[in-house]
Order: structure tokens, then sequence, then C-alpha cells
């Protein structure tokens, strides 16, 4: 099979194209012909060595994959040959083929294309976890979104408008929170034009944010933490900007906000049956018309070192997809 291979952390300009054996799977697991791989920020961080896992040489980058069932292990049961499904990993998606572990899968509803399937656990399942399980987020309140036309960012808009919350898109231009507002976001800031404390105090007043996403870190985090409201709760969900900030703990105390982190993969692993409620759920929103994923551009499995440059340079909107080759 084909897979775009890294064999020295670097650039994506390291990656290359590679002839390498068909993996096999263990008794837990399932052989998928991916169809699909969507392109995701830690996907960019795990080719440069930044990442908080470090695959030994030589890996294939790519974690979030939609494909066919080929081959299962002798453990698994409930998934049968010719499936499709979706399916999270580490790393390996950039490929024709991938070995999974089966309960990291799921069935694709019909209705869902195989670029939407990649491009739909990894940011929904993120956004939905972190707006429930961590961020309580409730009807009513308040939600401020960081990095708001990215792919997780895009889909924490869509979920936090399903949940009920009033949701303030926060982007770097005004091509990307207009994308933000067709996905239900109510509120619109350019912190790249605006001062994002003046803004939030006109549109929030002095109570604050209720809940804020931020996948963006560097220097916008600490004026969001500023306008959290009593009680509130700020989501840690990744470090776009490339910059991890230090926060001031006096906020979190004179606020009395709690700063939450969040790891769905890890979640996905240390509770499986709640993930898989999860996300039973935003399939079934799926399947209602309720979820869109944006599909920004597709490009070939050749291509992938220029979506992984796209990415790295914050040229996206919603999500990119690499699309094998039948």
């Amino acid at each position: 099979m084909q897979a775009i291979i890294c064999n020295s952390f670097g650039p994506p300009s390291n990656l290359s194209l590679w002839e390498v054996p068909d993996p096999v799977p263990a008794a837990d697991e399932i052989l998928i012909r991916i169809s699909a791989c969507s392109v995701n920020f830690p996907d960019t961080l795990i080719i440069q060595g930044l990442y908080q896992y470090k695959p030994d040489f030589p890996f294939s980058p790519g974690s979030d994959v939609a494909g066919v069932v080929e081959s299962i292990g002798a453990e698994v049961q409930g998934i049968e040959l010719g499936d499709e499904v979706v399916a999270i990993t580490t790393w390996g998606g950039f490929a024709e083929k991938i070995a999974v572990k089966a309960n990291s899968c799921f069935k694709k509803p019909p209705e869902m294309s195989m670029v939407e399937a990649a491009s739909f656990l990894l940011a929904y399942g993120t956004s939905y976890y972190a707006l429930t399980s961590r961020g309580s987020l409730s009807s009513g309140e308040t939600l401020l979104v960081l990095g708001a036309s990215g792919g997780v960012g895009l889909a924490a808009v869509e979920t936090g408008n399903l949940l009920g919350a009033r949701v303030i898109a926060a982007a770097s231009s005004d091509e990307k929170l207009a994308l933000c507002l067709q996905y239900g976001a109510e509120e619109l800031i350019n912190y790249h034009q605006e001062d994002l404390r003046d803004r939030l105090r006109e549109t929030c007043g002095k109570k604050g944010v209720d809940v804020i996403y931020d996948p963006v870190g560097g220097k916008i985090s600490e004026p969001a933490v500023r306008s959290m409201a009593w009680n509130g709760r700020y989501l840690v969900v990744g470090f776009a900007s490339g910059d991890i900030p230090k926060i001031p703990l006096n906020l979190v105390l004179l606020k009395s906000c709690q700063i939450v982190g969040v790891f769905w993969g890890a979640f996905t692993q240390k509770h499986p049956r709640e993930n898989v409620k999860q996300v039973s759920q935003l399939i079934d929103w799926f399947k209602n018309g309720k979820l869109h994923p944006h599909i920004h551009a597709t490009y070939s499995l050749p291509e992938a070192p220029k979506a992984l440059e796209e990415i790295m340079n914050r040229r996206v909107l919603g999500k990119v997809v690499v699309v094998m080759d039948d």
C-alpha cells in the first residue's frame, strides 16, 4: 500500500510517499481500507516531535479516518467485513490502509459521505465532550469560542448553539467570522482588529462569559480569563498559536472560576461507554440535519504535506481532508 511517511521530525516538506507493507490487524483490531482522512492540528505537532506522543520511525500521521472494513481480528464482535466505519487513532491515517482497535470505530451512517465522516469524530467529539462533560454548559449561558473558524472551533460554535448557549465567535479575520455566523454564532469578535476584553465588556456587560472554549492559547488567553463570569469555566483545548500561556492564578481566585483541561483522546480510552453515548448523540444530530461539517478543501494522498502546511499557516476554515484514490 502507499502511505505518507515521516522518517524524522520536522516540517511537512520532510514527508514523502512510500510503498509499505499492508498492516495486519491484531486479535482486537480491524483493518480499514481508508477512503478519507481529515487533517488536524495535532498532525502538525506529531511530525515535528511536539505532540505528547512520539511514535517510533517510520510512521504516518493522520488520526481521523473513514473507510471500509477489509479484515477483522479473531476477538472482534459487532463489526462485519464491508462495513463502512469511522475511526480515531493517534497516527497512521495518511495511508491506504490502517489497523485500529475495534473499540475506536463506529459504523458510518449512510447519510454521511466518507469526506464528512473523516471530518466528524475528532472535531465534534472534542467539542461535545468539552462543552458537556468538562464545561457543564447550560442553555442560556454565554459561550466564547476562540479560534472559532477552525475544525474544533467551528464544531464548538455549532454544538454550543444546539445546547442552547449564546455563542460568541472570536477569530482573526472577517472572512472566518462570516462562516461562524452561518454556524450559529450570535456575536462576532475579530481579535486582530478589536480589543478582546473591550468587546466582551460591550457584549456581556459586567457579568462576563460563562464558558470559554480555547484551542488557540497564546496572548488572547489571559484577556479571555479576565473576561470570565463568576463560577465560569475556561476550557483548555489546545495551543494552535504555538504559545502555551501562563495565567495569573489570582484571576481564578477572584472570579471563583475553573480552568479545565480537555483531552478527548484520553477520555475515549478511559471512559469508552460514555464516549459511545456522546458519539451516538452527535450522529443522531447529523442524521437530523443539525450538524454540518464544513469542508474547506480536499487533497490527494501525495498532496497531504501541502494540506498540513495549510493548517500550520492558518489558512483553513473548518476542515481539510485527504482523499484516497480508489
